[in-house]
């Protein structure tokens, strides 16, 4: 009587936990695609599970995002180090991941609902995975809205919160700047800003948050350009009758570099007289004199979260699961370099 043997067991998440010395939560992250989980710990966690026969969830059809942004936003591009830097962790995430990125401009919202029919081929691994918006207004959020593939805001947000959205938490950065100088000491505090964008009126909030009625409407100095020649000239005007204030906080570090200009060009000095921080963490920042104090935005962790972002949406359509936008807010941090300081007294 031939003898049986009994089938052999299937392999566990638990069984490639082991294999690996990690969590099994890690093993689940990176088999189920819910979560980070380093390239590198991913591809080995993937590796074990192929050799062991565990059944892997298959990869959703499309392997190109589209990055789209207006004629203007890209002309903005050619200037805006900020954006370029989210940029390069968007494109290095992509490129660890097999994933085709292309960018592309439009002219007028209406242009948004032609864009899935820019990549031919839907279908399997060549066609369209979904798209990313990157520095948007409400009409063209509205039309994203109607796409039928994945959509993700970059550096934005949904009001309606009816499609994802990755963004540094700019209220908190912009309060993190405000707080440092009060805690200072400082009581007349300028914000210096270029309204417009919802980002930046959530930069305002936070001022607002640390500030209240200390920030009347005098003290908020705006521009009609990111540029340091803007706030060159913005501040210098608001210095004319007299030092209203005794420090800035600046909505990007490059109009924080304008100010300094500005500053020094009056006859005043950089703390001594007058602090400025930036909100950004540009690279450039620590080689202004004095060298800035900013808010350090994770840009290229922006980048790299809208993709990871995007391929769990992309995963959760493909299997039919239920979708539930989500809004990724990331948290920045304090940097302190030589131009905040306590006020003089007098």
């Amino acid at each position: 009587m031939p003898v049986k043997h009994p089938a052999p067991r299937r392999a566990t998440i638990a069984d490639i936990a082991r294999d690996l010395g990690v969590s099994t939560a890690t093993v689940s992250r990176a088999l189920s695609g819910r979560g980070y989980v380093r390239d590198e710990m991913l591809g080995r966690i993937r590796a074990r599970a192929r050799e062991l026969n565990y059944p892997l969830r298959e990869e959703p059809a499309g392997s190109k995002v589209l990055l789209v942004a207006s004629h203007a936003a890209l002309l903005d591009l050619q200037r805006s180090q900020y954006t370029l830097h989210v940029l390069e962790g968007l494109r290095a995430r992509a490129g660890d991941l097999g994933i085709e990125v292309e960018v592309l401009g439009y002219a007028h919202p209406a242009e948004i609902a032609r864009l899935p029919a820019r990549v031919p081929g839907r279908q399997g691994r060549s066609g369209l995975m979904g798209i990313i918006l990157m520095t948007v207004d409400d009409d063209t959020i509205a039309q994203a809205r109607l796409l039928p593939c994945p959509v993700v805001l970059l550096n934005d947000d949904d009001p309606l919160m009816k499609l994802d959205s990755v963004a540094p938490c700019n209220r908190a950065a912009a309060a993190l700047a405000a707080g440092h100088l009060t805690a200072l000491g400082h009581q007349r505090i300028a914000f210096l800003t270029k309204p417009g964008r919802r980002t930046i009126a959530r930069r305002l909030e936070g001022v607002r948050d640390v500030l209240g009625p200390g920030l009347g409407p005098s003290h908020i100095l705006e521009v009609d350009d990111w540029t340091a020649q803007a706030a060159r000239a913005r501040v210098a005007l608001a210095l004319q009758d007299g030092p209203p204030f005794t420090a800035i906080v600046a909505a990007a570090d490059i109009l924080a570099a304008g100010a300094i200009v500005a500053i020094r060009e009056s006859g005043r000095s950089v703390p001594g007289d007058i602090s400025v921080i930036g909100i950004d963490g540009l690279p450039q920042g620590e080689f202004l004199s004095p060298a800035l104090s900013t808010i350090v935005i994770p840009m290229r962790k922006i980048g790299e979260e809208a993709l990871v972002l995007m391929q769990e949406t992309a995963r959760r359509r493909a299997t039919g699961e239920p979708f539930v936008p989500r809004k990724i807010e990331l948290g920045c941090e304090l940097v302190l370099r030589a131009s905040t300081d306590v006020p003089e007294k007098g």
